[in-house]
């Protein structure tokens, strides 16, 4: 089939080029525009209580008042000291001048010095309401509602003696966005000068090394606009919050396959093939390869759709869709440039003529195909060591923990948490709905029943529906509300308390942020649960399509979930145990398995297809392995170095998740082709010999006249210790 393709494209290359580039323009300038969203609860299913609690709040109160997204004016005197009743009165003011200046998005304002100030009167708080809503446009409204906010108080303040800070997720957002931006700019930029540094040093050629820019550009256009038909199609969500992600893995992985077929095609040269045949047998070679890597990955990607939370969901569609493409054209467009190109993308260097010495990656195969049982020991127990630590993982919920803290809605938080209760900033809310009209003195009873519960500062009285029959509780808990402690209250047993002390013919629900994040963590756990198995059995179908062979998939899988493993214990090490953090992001453990785990096996299989190639042309199992690595090492190296280089960018970010995701996710890729492609794969093939290949015959030499040989000689033969 490969043949088939390589010669088709090589042979037309102006009419597949022209092909791809009408597809593209239709594709890309009819696309429908993706539907995203920034809120976590958004992606949850129905069936979970929080999502209940949020539809009853929706039917109860149709005007929206009930659910709102609170932004908190924090204020105290510029001094330190006490505030006093003419602060306290001033502070009033500031509330009467806000609401009356109906800003847009603003739903309610409040402050009551019964609850909004601190016991020591170091702080008095207003609670702006904002509408609670996380599409573009609401959050633009609420972004400029929190600059208004800020206009309005700074006014009513000058010459007060008072000082005061906006908290809350948008003053958060609007106070990072400048930075975000920057950010997101700089890690766009470091990632295109790595690939074209590390590619201009590996082929020291400015056209190598501006051809994967270009091309995957080109691709990031029109897999957006493939994901946004499939997104109409079936009505997706996407979480805005990946798309930095989404675009790094494009560049990576379509840097890679395109270092695959440069480096095999420059391979073909040297041996001396006209650069049309070249890149026939490149695509010939590779080709299979390339599209058992790319399977991988994209059935890694599509068992995402078992998810039930469906930001992840969404984003194994919008990621399989991303490689899909970037496979089409590194198997059509990319052939039908480089053969039109000849040995000039190689341009002005002439290195390209010389085989080169490769004295580490020899010097490295030689090892392994001498010393198999120590490569395979000493590889496998880095990463057994580094997977320990996984098993402290904690998952954490807090994002604005993780932004910077030098804002001014940082400081804010911080001195509220200091204060006051820290549930206020995201109030947990009770909902009690009754067959009919409720009781008051049951209602009175169940909130000092509520009130009792373990965890609880504040809870309002109860506010009824227009036909009384569901009412609303506001709950401040005591503790931080994205604390991993206040989840796990929410979860467990304030939940408890609420369904236990509803009275009877009643039922009570419990929602807000805290109780989404307990959601959250019930359904990851579960996803992760399920999707880990498929993906492994899905991807082992795979790799024994790919070797004809089921002994070698057992043992490449195994060697991707220890990586997988590995990779998040040392992440552990480093950003909990080491750095202090409460935990690691929560979405972290499915971000790692999807590039780590998906891609660990592009470089396994480029690695076992090389040995495999090896021991066709005569190679014993130890010798396969000793030059499979002379030759294959230096490929997966560079791609590894370049995907972990893009990924790396990403802990530039001032955002500590977005650190994480940047080091667990580079540190994988580094594991996977030094430590797992380099070392364990071949040791453990050249280990088992013949019996790797079981129960096919994919070392079997190949005659010339394309026939099967004999096998080659099994690991017995006397090539040295192990």
């Amino acid at each position: 089939m490969f043949g088939w393709l390589g010669r088709t494209v090589v042979r037309h290359p102006w009419w597949t080029i022209v092909a791809w580039l009408i597809a593209a323009v239709l594709l890309v300038a009819f696309a429908p525009k993706l539907n995203t969203s920034s809120n976590q609860q958004d992606f949850l299913p129905s069936n979970y209580e929080s999502i209940q609690a949020s539809s009853l709040a929706q039917r109860a109160f149709p005007s929206g008042d009930q659910r709102l997204a609170f932004e908190t004016v924090v204020l105290k005197r510029s001094d330190g000291q006490p505030l006093t009743p003419d602060d306290q009165r001033r502070i009033g003011a500031v509330a009467t001048a806000l609401q009356a200046k109906q800003i847009k998005g603003v739903r309610a304002v409040a402050t009551d010095p019964a609850r909004s100030l601190a016991a020591n009167r170091e702080i008095q708080v207003i609670t702006v309401g904002l509408t609670n809503q996380f599409d573009q446009n609401t959050f633009e409204t609420n972004k400029d509602a929190v600059e208004q906010v800020r206009g309005v108080a700074t006014q009513q303040l000058r010459g007060s003696g008072l000082s005061y800070g906006v908290a809350g997720d948008f003053a958060s957002a609007l106070d990072n966005e400048e930075s975000d931006n920057q950010t997101l700019a700089l890690i766009g930029i470091v990632t295109i000068v790595l690939i074209i540094a590390l590619v201009s040093i590996i082929f020291r050629s400015p056209i190598a090394a501006l051809l994967p820019i270009v091309v995957i550009f080109l691709v990031s256009q029109v897999s957006t606009a493939v994901t946004g038909y499939f997104g109409k199609a079936f009505d997706l969500n996407f979480d805005e919050g990946f798309n930095v992600i989404i675009l790094v893995v494009l560049y990576g992985i379509g840097t890679d396959y395109m270092l695959f077929l440069l480096f095999r095609f420059r391979e073909r040269l040297r041996m001396g093939e006209e650069k049309k045949t070249a890149m026939i047998t490149t695509v010939e070679r590779v080709g299979e390869a390339i599209a058992s890597a790319a399977g991988a990955v994209i059935v890694a990607f599509l068992v995402l759709l078992l998810a039930k939370f469906k930001a992840f969901g969404s984003l194994g569609p919008q990621l399989a869709i991303a490689v899909g493409v970037m496979f089409i054209t590194a198997m059509t467009l990319v052939p039908a440039l480089v053969s039109l190109l000849g040995r000039a993308v190689f341009w002005p260097s002439k290195s390209w003529k010389k085989e080169p010495k490769g004295a580490l990656w020899t010097r490295l195969g030689a090892g392994v195909g001498r010393r198999p049982v120590v490569a395979a020991l000493s590889s496998g127990l880095v990463l057994v060591a580094l997977a320990v630590m996984a098993l402290g993982l904690k998952a954490d919920y807090d994002f604005q923990a993780g932004a910077p803290q030098n804002t001014e809605s940082a400081r804010a938080l911080k001195d509220l948490r200091a204060a006051l209760p820290a549930g206020l900033t995201s109030p947990t809310e009770v909902y009690l709905e009754g067959d009919g009209r409720l009781d008051q003195s049951q209602l009175q009873r169940y909130q000092q029943a509520l009130t009792r519960a373990d965890g609880v500062g504040q809870v309002t009285p109860a506010q009824l529906n227009p036909n009384g029959t569901v009412a609303k509780y506001t709950v401040i808990l005591k503790l931080n509300p994205n604390s991993n402690d206040a989840i796990a209250l929410v979860k467990g047993p304030f939940r408890d308390a609420a369904h236990q002390n509803a009275p009877p013919g009643t039922r009570a629900l419990v929602g807000g942020t805290t109780a989404a994040f307990a959601d959250i963590n019930e359904v990851n756990n579960r996803d992760l649960s399920v999707i880990l198995p498929v993906a492994m059995v899905l991807i082992a179908l795979i790799l024994a399509l790919l070797l004809r062979a089921l002994v070698a998939p057992i043992y490449l899988v195994v060697a991707v979930l220890l990586g997988f493993a590995a990779t998040l214990g040392a992440t552990v090490g480093v950003f909990q145990y080491a750095g202090g953090n409460e935990g690691l992001i929560f979405q972290l453990p499915i971000i790692v398995y999807l590039f780590v785990l998906a891609i660990g096996t592009d470089y396994n299989i480029l690695m076992i297809a090389r040995l495999r190639e090896e021991a066709r042309e005569g190679h014993g199992p130890r010798e396969a392995a000793a030059v499979g690595i002379r030759h294959a090492g230096p490929t997966v190296a560079a791609a590894g170095v370049i995907l972990a280089g893009t990924f790396a960018a990403l802990t530039l970010s001032p955002q500590s998740t977005t650190q994480q995701i940047g080091f667990s996710v580079a540190l994988g890729i580094i594991l996977s082709a030094f430590v797992m492609s380099a070392f364990l794969v071949p040791a453990l093939t050249a280990l088992l010999g013949h019996k790797a290949w079981w129960p096919g015959h994919g070392d079997a030499v190949r005659r010339r006249d394309g026939g099967i040989g004999e096998l080659a000689p099994d690991a017995t033969e006397p090539a040295g210790r192990s």
